[in-house]
Protein backbone atom coordinates (compact mmCIF):
# COMPACT_ATOMS: atom_id res chain seq x y z
CA UNK A 1 0.00 0.00 0.00
CA UNK A 2 1.10 3.57 -0.29
CA UNK A 3 1.50 5.40 2.77
CA UNK A 4 4.29 7.82 4.70
CA UNK A 5 6.14 5.99 7.06
CA UNK A 6 4.60 7.02 10.54
CA UNK A 7 6.08 4.47 13.29
CA UNK A 8 6.09 8.18 15.73
CA UNK A 9 2.82 9.42 14.10
CA UNK A 10 0.69 9.27 17.48
CA UNK A 11 -3.35 9.56 17.58
CA UNK A 12 -3.91 11.98 20.86
CA UNK A 13 -7.21 11.11 22.65
CA UNK A 14 -8.97 13.78 21.23
CA UNK A 15 -8.54 12.62 18.14
CA UNK A 16 -5.62 15.09 17.02
CA UNK A 17 -2.43 13.77 16.12
CA UNK A 18 1.22 14.98 16.77
CA UNK A 19 2.04 15.98 13.81
CA UNK A 20 0.34 16.12 10.21
CA UNK A 21 1.09 13.26 7.90
CA UNK A 22 2.53 15.26 4.55
CA UNK A 23 1.18 12.84 1.99
CA UNK A 24 -2.28 12.19 3.21
CA UNK A 25 -2.55 15.99 3.93
CA UNK A 26 -1.85 16.88 0.24
CA UNK A 27 -4.03 14.11 -0.76
CA UNK A 28 -6.78 15.42 1.34
CA UNK A 29 -6.31 18.61 0.37
CA UNK A 30 -6.68 17.63 -3.16
CA UNK A 31 -10.08 16.74 -2.57
CA UNK A 32 -11.37 20.59 -2.39
CA UNK A 33 -10.29 21.63 -5.93
CA UNK A 34 -12.61 18.65 -7.15
CA UNK A 35 -15.82 19.85 -5.41
CA UNK A 36 -14.77 23.40 -6.45
CA UNK A 37 -14.67 22.66 -10.05
CA UNK A 38 -18.25 21.22 -9.64
CA UNK A 39 -19.61 24.51 -8.16
CA UNK A 40 -18.32 26.54 -11.04
CA UNK A 41 -19.48 24.75 -13.84
CA UNK A 42 -22.79 25.62 -12.46
CA UNK A 43 -21.91 29.31 -12.99
CA UNK A 44 -21.77 28.56 -16.48
CA UNK A 45 -24.28 26.30 -16.50
CA UNK A 46 -27.20 28.53 -15.32
CA UNK A 47 -25.76 30.95 -18.03
CA UNK A 48 -26.39 28.62 -20.78
CA UNK A 49 -29.38 27.17 -19.13
CA UNK A 50 -31.37 30.16 -19.13
CA UNK A 51 -31.07 31.42 -22.77
CA UNK A 52 -31.53 27.45 -24.54
CA UNK A 53 -34.59 26.81 -22.38
CA UNK A 54 -35.94 30.30 -21.85
CA UNK A 55 -35.93 30.15 -18.13
CA UNK A 56 -36.61 33.08 -15.86
CA UNK A 57 -33.97 34.47 -13.35
CA UNK A 58 -35.58 32.56 -10.33
CA UNK A 59 -35.94 29.71 -12.49
CA UNK A 60 -32.22 29.54 -13.57
CA UNK A 61 -31.47 29.19 -10.01
CA UNK A 62 -33.02 26.27 -9.20
CA UNK A 63 -29.34 25.23 -10.23
CA UNK A 64 -27.75 26.22 -7.05
CA UNK A 65 -30.87 25.01 -5.30
CA UNK A 66 -30.62 21.17 -6.58
CA UNK A 67 -26.86 21.39 -6.09
CA UNK A 68 -26.90 22.64 -2.61
CA UNK A 69 -30.25 20.90 -1.48
CA UNK A 70 -27.88 17.58 -2.12
CA UNK A 71 -25.13 18.57 0.28
CA UNK A 72 -27.99 19.98 2.79
CA UNK A 73 -29.70 16.51 2.46
CA UNK A 74 -26.53 14.02 2.52
CA UNK A 75 -24.88 15.93 5.71
CA UNK A 76 -26.31 13.71 8.30
CA UNK A 77 -26.24 10.35 6.41
CA UNK A 78 -22.55 11.13 5.67
CA UNK A 79 -21.59 11.72 9.33
CA UNK A 80 -23.46 8.76 10.27
CA UNK A 81 -21.29 7.08 7.74
CA UNK A 82 -17.74 8.64 9.44
CA UNK A 83 -19.11 7.57 12.58
CA UNK A 84 -19.96 4.19 11.78
CA UNK A 85 -16.41 3.54 9.56
CA UNK A 86 -13.58 6.15 8.66
CA UNK A 87 -13.34 9.21 7.56
CA UNK A 88 -11.60 7.52 4.45
CA UNK A 89 -14.77 5.75 3.93
CA UNK A 90 -16.56 8.32 3.66
CA UNK A 91 -14.60 10.17 0.95
CA UNK A 92 -14.36 7.21 -1.34
CA UNK A 93 -17.99 6.73 -1.32
CA UNK A 94 -18.22 10.55 -2.36
CA UNK A 95 -15.78 10.17 -4.60
CA UNK A 96 -18.20 7.56 -6.61
CA UNK A 97 -21.31 9.50 -6.40
CA UNK A 98 -19.46 12.32 -7.87
CA UNK A 99 -18.18 9.86 -10.69
CA UNK A 100 -21.78 8.40 -11.53
CA UNK A 101 -22.94 12.37 -11.38
CA UNK A 102 -21.24 13.16 -13.96
CA UNK A 103 -21.95 10.21 -15.82
CA UNK A 104 -25.22 11.21 -15.77
CA UNK A 105 -24.62 13.84 -17.56
CA UNK A 106 -24.63 11.43 -20.68
CA UNK A 107 -28.21 11.24 -20.68
CA UNK A 108 -28.89 14.19 -19.43
CA UNK A 109 -27.54 16.00 -22.83
CA UNK A 110 -29.06 14.17 -25.00
CA UNK A 111 -32.77 13.66 -22.87
CA UNK A 112 -32.00 17.76 -23.34
CA UNK A 113 -34.55 18.44 -20.24
CA UNK A 114 -33.92 21.31 -17.36
CA UNK A 115 -35.09 18.50 -15.23
CA UNK A 116 -32.61 15.58 -16.05
CA UNK A 117 -30.11 18.01 -15.98
CA UNK A 118 -31.12 19.55 -12.45
CA UNK A 119 -30.84 15.44 -11.43
CA UNK A 120 -27.32 15.30 -12.38
CA UNK A 121 -26.69 18.20 -10.73
CA UNK A 122 -28.22 16.57 -7.57
CA UNK A 123 -26.43 13.24 -7.90
CA UNK A 124 -22.89 15.24 -7.89
CA UNK A 125 -23.92 16.93 -4.70
CA UNK A 126 -25.02 14.00 -3.23
CA UNK A 127 -21.36 13.03 -3.32
CA UNK A 128 -19.94 16.52 -2.76
CA UNK A 129 -21.59 16.24 0.52
CA UNK A 130 -19.70 13.03 1.50
CA UNK A 131 -16.26 15.06 0.51
CA UNK A 132 -16.96 18.05 2.29
CA UNK A 133 -18.78 16.56 5.60
CA UNK A 134 -15.64 14.31 5.68
CA UNK A 135 -12.63 16.17 4.25
CA UNK A 136 -13.54 19.81 5.82
CA UNK A 137 -13.56 18.04 9.36
CA UNK A 138 -10.39 15.68 8.49
CA UNK A 139 -8.14 18.48 7.21
CA UNK A 140 -8.74 20.41 10.88
CA UNK A 141 -7.84 17.05 12.28
CA UNK A 142 -4.90 15.75 10.53
CA UNK A 143 -2.42 17.30 13.13
CA UNK A 144 -1.76 18.93 15.83
CA UNK A 145 -4.85 20.86 17.45
CA UNK A 146 -2.87 24.25 17.93
CA UNK A 147 -2.82 24.06 13.96
CA UNK A 148 -6.49 23.10 13.18
CA UNK A 149 -7.57 26.05 11.77
CA UNK A 150 -4.18 27.03 9.56
CA UNK A 151 -4.56 23.48 7.76
CA UNK A 152 -8.42 24.08 7.26
CA UNK A 153 -7.30 27.35 5.29
CA UNK A 154 -4.30 25.82 3.49
CA UNK A 155 -6.66 23.01 2.16
CA UNK A 156 -8.95 25.67 1.24
CA UNK A 157 -6.43 27.43 -0.45
CA UNK A 158 -6.52 24.56 -3.06
CA UNK A 159 -10.33 25.97 -3.92
CA UNK A 160 -10.14 28.22 -6.15
CA UNK A 161 -7.48 26.69 -7.90
CA UNK A 162 -10.20 23.87 -9.32
CA UNK A 163 -13.09 26.97 -9.37
CA UNK A 164 -10.30 28.73 -12.18
CA UNK A 165 -10.55 25.20 -13.87
CA UNK A 166 -14.22 24.89 -13.80
CA UNK A 167 -14.48 28.16 -15.43
CA UNK A 168 -11.63 27.54 -18.09
CA UNK A 169 -13.57 24.12 -19.10
CA UNK A 170 -17.14 25.94 -19.20
CA UNK A 171 -15.26 28.57 -21.22
CA UNK A 172 -13.50 27.21 -23.85
CA UNK A 173 -16.34 23.16 -23.84
CA UNK A 174 -19.13 24.51 -22.92
CA UNK A 175 -19.15 28.49 -24.56
CA UNK A 176 -18.63 28.97 -28.25
CA UNK A 177 -17.59 31.90 -30.29
CA UNK A 178 -19.54 34.09 -31.92
CA UNK A 179 -22.78 36.69 -30.41
CA UNK A 180 -24.25 35.54 -27.20
CA UNK A 181 -26.35 32.87 -27.19
CA UNK A 182 -29.85 35.31 -26.98
CA UNK A 183 -28.40 37.52 -29.44
CA UNK A 184 -27.88 34.35 -31.64
CA UNK A 185 -31.47 32.73 -30.85
CA UNK A 186 -33.56 36.27 -30.84
CA UNK A 187 -32.65 36.18 -34.94
CA UNK A 188 -34.20 32.36 -35.31
CA UNK A 189 -37.14 30.84 -35.88
CA UNK A 190 -38.89 28.99 -32.59
CA UNK A 191 -37.91 25.56 -34.72
CA UNK A 192 -34.52 27.21 -35.80
CA UNK A 193 -33.75 28.24 -32.02
CA UNK A 194 -34.88 24.88 -30.57
CA UNK A 195 -32.83 22.78 -32.88
CA UNK A 196 -29.85 25.45 -31.86
CA UNK A 197 -30.28 24.77 -27.82
CA UNK A 198 -30.22 21.37 -28.55
CA UNK A 199 -26.88 21.64 -30.14
CA UNK A 200 -25.48 23.85 -27.22
CA UNK A 201 -26.51 21.49 -24.68
CA UNK A 202 -24.36 18.91 -25.99
CA UNK A 203 -21.51 21.46 -25.20
CA UNK A 204 -22.20 20.72 -21.56
CA UNK A 205 -20.88 17.19 -21.32
CA UNK A 206 -17.46 17.95 -22.39
CA UNK A 207 -16.39 19.31 -18.89
CA UNK A 208 -17.77 16.19 -17.36
CA UNK A 209 -15.81 13.55 -19.47
CA UNK A 210 -12.49 15.02 -18.04
CA UNK A 211 -13.69 15.32 -14.44
CA UNK A 212 -14.59 11.77 -14.65
CA UNK A 213 -11.21 10.52 -15.47
CA UNK A 214 -9.53 12.60 -12.83
CA UNK A 215 -11.88 11.30 -10.05
CA UNK A 216 -10.89 7.96 -10.77
CA UNK A 217 -7.03 8.59 -10.55
CA UNK A 218 -7.95 10.13 -6.96
CA UNK A 219 -10.24 7.00 -6.20
CA UNK A 220 -7.49 4.98 -6.84
CA UNK A 221 -5.07 6.90 -4.52
CA UNK A 222 -7.31 6.95 -1.77
CA UNK A 223 -8.09 3.59 -1.84
CA UNK A 224 -3.97 2.70 -1.95
CA UNK A 225 -3.14 4.36 0.87
CA UNK A 226 -3.11 4.27 4.49
CA UNK A 227 -4.90 7.43 6.61
CA UNK A 228 -4.80 7.93 10.53
CA UNK A 229 -8.12 7.76 12.39
CA UNK A 230 -8.10 10.97 13.61
CA UNK A 231 -11.48 10.20 16.05
CA UNK A 232 -11.36 10.95 19.29
CA UNK A 233 -11.37 7.69 21.58
CA UNK A 234 -14.76 7.91 23.08
CA UNK A 235 -15.89 7.29 19.19
CA UNK A 236 -13.82 4.30 18.21
CA UNK A 237 -14.17 1.05 18.52
CA UNK A 238 -13.70 -0.93 21.76
CA UNK A 239 -13.54 2.48 24.06
CA UNK A 240 -14.86 1.51 27.05
CA UNK A 241 -15.83 5.67 27.05
CA UNK A 242 -20.00 6.18 25.93
CA UNK A 243 -20.40 7.08 22.49
CA UNK A 244 -22.56 9.91 21.70
CA UNK A 245 -26.36 9.25 20.34
CA UNK A 246 -27.56 11.58 17.45
CA UNK A 247 -30.70 12.72 19.81
CA UNK A 248 -28.07 13.67 22.64
CA UNK A 249 -25.44 15.16 20.39
CA UNK A 250 -28.58 17.57 18.35
CA UNK A 251 -29.62 18.45 21.73
CA UNK A 252 -26.03 19.50 22.80
CA UNK A 253 -25.10 21.44 19.96
CA UNK A 254 -29.20 23.35 19.99
CA UNK A 255 -27.71 24.62 23.64
CA UNK A 256 -24.56 26.24 22.57
CA UNK A 257 -24.94 29.43 21.39
CA UNK A 258 -21.82 30.30 19.70
CA UNK A 259 -22.01 27.39 17.35
CA UNK A 260 -25.71 28.53 16.41
CA UNK A 261 -24.41 31.49 15.51
CA UNK A 262 -21.78 30.33 13.60
CA UNK A 263 -24.57 27.93 11.24
CA UNK A 264 -26.72 30.66 10.67
CA UNK A 265 -22.99 32.90 9.58
CA UNK A 266 -21.74 29.65 7.35
CA UNK A 267 -25.37 30.18 5.85
CA UNK A 268 -25.67 33.44 4.75
CA UNK A 269 -21.83 33.34 3.39
CA UNK A 270 -21.81 30.75 1.47
CA UNK A 271 -25.46 31.76 -0.13
CA UNK A 272 -23.41 35.27 -0.36
CA UNK A 273 -20.51 33.93 -2.18
CA UNK A 274 -22.71 31.66 -4.73
CA UNK A 275 -25.15 34.98 -5.81
CA UNK A 276 -22.00 36.62 -6.19
CA UNK A 277 -20.33 34.34 -8.47
CA UNK A 278 -23.69 33.22 -10.03
CA UNK A 279 -24.80 36.74 -10.79
CA UNK A 280 -21.28 37.76 -12.35
CA UNK A 281 -21.00 36.47 -15.51
CA UNK A 282 -24.73 37.75 -16.39
CA UNK A 283 -23.97 41.25 -15.03
CA UNK A 284 -21.23 41.55 -17.08
CA UNK A 285 -23.65 40.28 -20.37
CA UNK A 286 -26.53 42.73 -18.89
CA UNK A 287 -24.07 45.65 -18.55
CA UNK A 288 -21.90 44.99 -21.91
CA UNK A 289 -24.66 43.88 -24.43
CA UNK A 290 -21.42 43.29 -27.22
CA UNK A 291 -20.02 40.92 -25.32
CA UNK A 292 -20.93 37.21 -25.95
CA UNK A 293 -20.75 34.22 -22.81
CA UNK A 294 -17.12 32.90 -23.48
CA UNK A 295 -15.39 36.45 -23.49
CA UNK A 296 -17.86 37.44 -20.27
CA UNK A 297 -16.88 34.12 -18.18
CA UNK A 298 -13.38 36.06 -17.90
CA UNK A 299 -14.52 38.27 -14.97
CA UNK A 300 -15.33 34.69 -13.13
CA UNK A 301 -11.67 33.68 -13.81
CA UNK A 302 -10.59 37.31 -12.47
CA UNK A 303 -12.94 36.47 -9.40
CA UNK A 304 -11.60 33.00 -8.61
CA UNK A 305 -8.07 34.76 -8.86
CA UNK A 306 -9.12 37.29 -6.42
CA UNK A 307 -10.66 34.71 -4.30
CA UNK A 308 -6.87 32.53 -4.27
CA UNK A 309 -5.54 35.90 -3.50
CA UNK A 310 -7.50 36.79 -0.85
CA UNK A 311 -6.61 34.04 1.25
CA UNK A 312 -2.92 34.47 0.91
CA UNK A 313 -3.50 38.15 2.15
CA UNK A 314 -5.64 36.73 5.03
CA UNK A 315 -3.76 33.75 5.93
CA UNK A 316 -0.63 36.36 5.94
CA UNK A 317 -2.92 39.10 8.24
CA UNK A 318 -4.02 36.15 10.66
CA UNK A 319 -0.28 35.78 11.51
CA UNK A 320 -0.41 39.38 13.21
CA UNK A 321 -3.86 39.77 14.07
CA UNK A 322 -6.97 37.72 15.34
CA UNK A 323 -9.08 35.67 12.79
CA UNK A 324 -11.81 37.56 13.48
CA UNK A 325 -10.45 40.97 13.29
CA UNK A 326 -9.04 40.45 9.74
CA UNK A 327 -13.11 38.72 8.80
CA UNK A 328 -14.33 41.78 10.45
CA UNK A 329 -12.22 44.30 8.25
CA UNK A 330 -12.67 42.02 5.41
CA UNK A 331 -16.69 42.37 5.87
CA UNK A 332 -16.59 45.79 5.98
CA UNK A 333 -14.67 46.25 3.14
CA UNK A 334 -16.98 43.36 0.82
CA UNK A 335 -20.15 45.63 2.03
CA UNK A 336 -18.68 48.73 0.44
CA UNK A 337 -17.72 47.18 -2.67
CA UNK A 338 -21.63 45.37 -2.64
CA UNK A 339 -23.05 48.79 -2.11
CA UNK A 340 -21.05 49.88 -5.31
CA UNK A 341 -22.09 47.02 -7.41
CA UNK A 342 -25.90 47.97 -7.30
CA UNK A 343 -25.47 51.68 -7.76
CA UNK A 344 -22.93 52.12 -10.59
CA UNK A 345 -24.94 51.51 -13.87
CA UNK A 346 -21.40 50.77 -15.92
CA UNK A 347 -18.56 48.09 -16.09
CA UNK A 348 -16.49 49.42 -13.04
CA UNK A 349 -19.30 47.69 -11.31
CA UNK A 350 -18.41 43.78 -12.29
CA UNK A 351 -14.75 44.82 -11.14
CA UNK A 352 -16.34 45.63 -7.88
CA UNK A 353 -17.65 42.28 -7.99
CA UNK A 354 -14.45 40.71 -8.62
CA UNK A 355 -13.05 42.66 -5.75
CA UNK A 356 -15.79 41.26 -3.44
CA UNK A 357 -14.81 37.69 -4.56
CA UNK A 358 -10.99 38.63 -2.77
CA UNK A 359 -12.96 39.12 0.23
CA UNK A 360 -14.72 35.64 0.48
CA UNK A 361 -11.21 33.73 0.87
CA UNK A 362 -11.01 33.07 4.32
CA UNK A 363 -14.38 33.04 5.52
CA UNK A 364 -15.42 29.42 4.79
CA UNK A 365 -12.38 27.90 6.55
CA UNK A 366 -12.37 30.39 9.64
CA UNK A 367 -15.83 30.41 9.89
CA UNK A 368 -16.24 26.10 9.84
CA UNK A 369 -12.60 25.81 11.95
CA UNK A 370 -13.82 28.14 14.61
CA UNK A 371 -17.48 27.01 14.96
CA UNK A 372 -16.18 23.54 15.17
CA UNK A 373 -13.39 25.00 17.60
CA UNK A 374 -16.56 25.69 20.08
CA UNK A 375 -17.40 22.17 20.20
CA UNK A 376 -15.42 21.12 23.15
CA UNK A 377 -17.57 17.61 23.62
CA UNK A 378 -15.16 15.89 20.78
CA UNK A 379 -17.09 13.11 20.56
CA UNK A 380 -19.91 15.42 18.77
CA UNK A 381 -17.08 16.17 16.01
CA UNK A 382 -18.47 14.25 13.04
CA UNK A 383 -22.22 15.42 13.77
CA UNK A 384 -21.18 18.84 14.40
CA UNK A 385 -18.94 19.19 11.06
CA UNK A 386 -22.15 17.45 8.94
CA UNK A 387 -24.32 20.47 10.20
CA UNK A 388 -21.84 23.42 9.62
CA UNK A 389 -21.75 21.23 5.68
CA UNK A 390 -25.61 21.63 6.30
CA UNK A 391 -25.31 25.47 6.13
CA UNK A 392 -24.10 24.94 2.33
CA UNK A 393 -27.60 25.03 1.53
CA UNK A 394 -27.79 28.50 2.03
CA UNK A 395 -26.02 28.70 -1.50
CA UNK A 396 -29.65 27.03 -2.38
CA UNK A 397 -31.86 29.65 -0.84
CA UNK A 398 -30.03 33.11 -0.74
CA UNK A 399 -29.18 32.89 -4.80
CA UNK A 400 -32.86 31.49 -5.48
CA UNK A 401 -34.30 35.10 -3.22
CA UNK A 402 -31.94 37.53 -4.96
CA UNK A 403 -32.91 36.41 -8.49
CA UNK A 404 -36.65 36.59 -7.24
CA UNK A 405 -36.24 40.13 -5.95
CA UNK A 406 -34.24 40.66 -9.33
CA UNK A 407 -37.60 39.26 -11.16
CA UNK A 408 -39.69 41.62 -8.68
CA UNK A 409 -37.24 44.85 -9.58
CA UNK A 410 -36.13 44.64 -13.03
CA UNK A 411 -33.19 45.00 -11.94
CA UNK A 412 -30.42 42.55 -11.76
CA UNK A 413 -27.87 45.29 -9.89
CA UNK A 414 -30.29 46.38 -7.37
CA UNK A 415 -30.92 42.66 -6.10
CA UNK A 416 -27.55 42.86 -5.01
CA UNK A 417 -29.00 44.25 -1.80
CA UNK A 418 -30.17 40.51 -1.23
CA UNK A 419 -26.01 39.69 -0.91
CA UNK A 420 -24.94 43.36 1.03
CA UNK A 421 -27.70 42.32 3.88
CA UNK A 422 -25.77 38.42 4.14
CA UNK A 423 -22.09 40.78 4.51
CA UNK A 424 -23.59 42.70 6.59
CA UNK A 425 -24.29 40.14 8.69
CA UNK A 426 -21.40 38.32 8.83
CA UNK A 427 -19.62 41.26 9.67
CA UNK A 428 -21.49 41.95 12.70
CA UNK A 429 -20.69 37.63 13.60
CA UNK A 430 -16.90 38.36 13.50
CA UNK A 431 -17.36 41.40 15.69
CA UNK A 432 -19.09 39.36 18.24
CA UNK A 433 -15.78 36.66 17.38
CA UNK A 434 -13.78 39.20 17.58
CA UNK A 435 -15.27 40.55 20.96
CA UNK A 436 -14.98 37.12 22.19
CA UNK A 437 -11.68 36.43 21.44
CA UNK A 438 -10.22 39.40 23.01
CA UNK A 439 -11.95 38.54 26.22
CA UNK A 440 -10.19 34.42 26.17
CA UNK A 441 -6.82 35.35 24.87
CA UNK A 442 -5.43 35.50 28.27
CA UNK A 443 -6.89 32.14 29.14
CA UNK A 444 -5.27 30.71 26.21
CA UNK A 445 -1.94 31.60 26.30
CA UNK A 446 -1.73 30.18 29.48
CA UNK A 447 -3.21 27.03 27.82
CA UNK A 448 -0.50 26.73 25.31
CA UNK A 449 2.38 27.43 27.74
CA UNK A 450 0.93 24.75 30.13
Amino acid sequence: MLCVRNEQLIQLSDGYLNRTPIFQFILLSMLFPLWAVAASLNDILITQFKHVFELSDFASALVQSAFYGGYFLVAIPASIVIKKTTYKFAIITGLLFYIVGCTLFYPASHMATYTMFLFAIFSIAIGLGFLETAANTYSSMIGPRQYSILRLNISQTFYPLGSIAGILLGKYLVFQEGASLEAQMAKMSPTEAQAFGLQMLQHTLQPYKYIIFVLVGVLILFILTKFPVCKPVASQKGSSQKSAKVMDTLKYLSSNARFRKGIVAQFLYVGMQVTVWSFTIRLALDLNPDINERTASNFMVYSFAAFFVGKFIANFLMTRFSSSTVLFAYSIIGSGLMVYVMLVPNMTAVYAAIGVSMLFGPCWATIYAETLEVVKEKRYTEMAGAILVMSIVGGAFIPALQEFVSDKLGSMQMAFIVSLGCFVYIGFYFFGEMKKQKSVQPAKKMEIVQ
